[in-house]
């Protein structure tokens, strides 16, 4: 029954795959806009246009396109950028990692800080503090992140000159390697603003729901048994009534890294931070449409296989789910 269900999950993931892969190309083809105008001169010559419309795969017509997009992505091959003249994986491979970073870290502080606090909410859900306590987590989720972004810059960037504003680097700063790019001080200041505002937006959605989930669990026989025992209720909360109450958040936890590595696009141009979300703006406004597919593609495949993974770590914590 098990390897059936995850049998009938990978193969749902495929076909997501080609429906997905198979909008985003029809979309941008049916944006207004002529994107050859970004790299055709009114000046050239009929046969320099041609040329360069047949290295492109434009000159072709529309059903031929989609065929020849659909192979490549098979091989793995995303296109060659009409904006950068490079290959749309190069591309993407120099600005994944900084966006994984961001999102990887953002996460990691919003689902530690999350649960504990939706622990304590629980804990003193009685009390003044468990009221006005969950009001915290709510406003930074309501907020939109470019607001709270331009306010973080306003008061830490320009008025208390304690971080920097844009970027991920120190202009002029040149790391020796790929290690070094990612582990530096001067990378961990340009890092520490953006995901601040970004794990203040995530955090909420753990906070509460571990929160909800917890207060769900009480009234099971094991708490007032484990309570019977003389166990303390620091114990009783943090080992007993949160491990039963992780299901909900363990699926949060997987959709969340998969939405991150797309979510992040405010966050990104707010703060001028070189990831693929950023990317996606500046390629959509420069009609740069084989770059746009495929970084669409790699949040889309993010966001799938998040949920997939999701689905099989629930179902491995709770087999009632497979039925």
């Amino acid at each position: 029954m098990y390897w059936r269900y995850l049998l009938r999950r990978l193969l749902t993931l495929i076909l997501n795959f080609w429906v997905v892969a198979t909008l985003i190309f029809f979309m941008f083809r049916f944006l207004p806009g002529d994107p050859t105008a970004m790299f055709l001169d009114p000046s050239m010559t009929v046969d320099v246009r041609a040329a360069i419309l047949e290295r492109f795969g434009l000159d072709r017509p529309l059903h031929e396109q989609y065929v020849l997009y659909m192979q490549n992505l098979l091989r793995g091959d995303f296109g060659w950028s009409f904006y950068y003249s490079r290959p749309v994986g190069e591309i993407i491979g120099d600005f994944l990692p900084n966006t994984v970073v961001l999102a990887a870290a953002s996460l990691i502080i919003a689902y530690v800080v999350g649960v504990i606090g939706g622990v304590v909410l629980a804990w003193k859900r009685n009390s003044r503090f468990g009221e006005w306590g969950t009001l915290i987590p709510l406003f930074f989720r309501s907020a939109p992140v470019f607001w709270t972004g331009m306010v973080a810059i306003m008061f830490f960037s320009y008025r208390w000159n304690l971080f920097p504003h844009r970027g991920m680097r120190t202009p002029g700063y040149v790391a020796d390697g790929f290690l070094e790019k990612f582990v530096n001080p001067d990378f961990l200041h340009h890092l520490a603003l953006p995901t601040l505002i970004a794990a203040l937006y995530y955090m909420g959605l753990p906070m509460l729901l571990t929160r909800t989930s917890m207060l769900e669990v009480f009234g099971e026989e094991f708490v007032d048994l484990a309570r019977a025992r003389g166990l303390s209720e620091a114990r009783v909360m943090f080992v007993h009534v949160l491990r039963n109450a992780l299901l909900p958040i363990v699926t949060a936890t997987a959709v969340a890294i998969g939405l991150a590595v797309g979510g992040n696009i405010v966050i990104e141009y707010v703060f001028s931070w070189p990831g693929i979300g950023r990317e996606i703006v500046l390629a959509t406004q420069n009609r740069d449409y084989p770059l746009a597919q495929g970084m669409f593609m790699v949040i889309a495949a993010a966001v799938m296989v998040a949920n997939t993974l999701a689905d099989m770590v629930y179902v491995y914590l709770d087999p009632r789910v497979t039925f």
